[in-house]
């Protein structure tokens, strides 16, 4: 039983990640690209866009690993998803920096 609780843990989080992982830039980040100099546009967009999917990755990867040490210390169902929602906002906040290098900081504090 406890095999086949993770194996659908495993699969419904891989389900999840698919919409997860597509990034697009929002109405304030594409005015960020606008405002930007002509030579810096495109860098603006990667590093951006970079970051925001580090910060999903970070998420998913935090969510699976909360919820993955719930499920083998044995805790109910409740406990297990408080740890999932820990592991995915902790994922989130360190993906939010390791999301890009030292060139993206660089960049996107040129273009504020």
């Amino acid at each position: 039983m406890r095999m086949a609780s993770i194996c659908a843990a495993v699969v419904g989080l891989s389900l999840m990640a698919g919409p997860v992982m597509a990034a697009s830039l929002n109405s304030k980040d594409r005015a960020r690209v606008a405002r930007a100099a002509p030579r810096d546009r495109d860098d603006v967009r990667y590093c951006l866009l970079k970051g925001k999917k580090g910060r999903d990755k970070g998420t998913v990867i935090g969510a699976a690993g909360g919820a993955g040490v719930g499920v083998l210390a044995g805790a109910s169902l409740g406990e297990t998803l408080l740890a999932g929602a820990a592991g995915a906002v902790a994922g989130r906040v360190i993906g939010k920096s390791e999301g890009t290098n030292s060139v993206c900081d660089r960049v996107l504090a040129r273009n504020r």
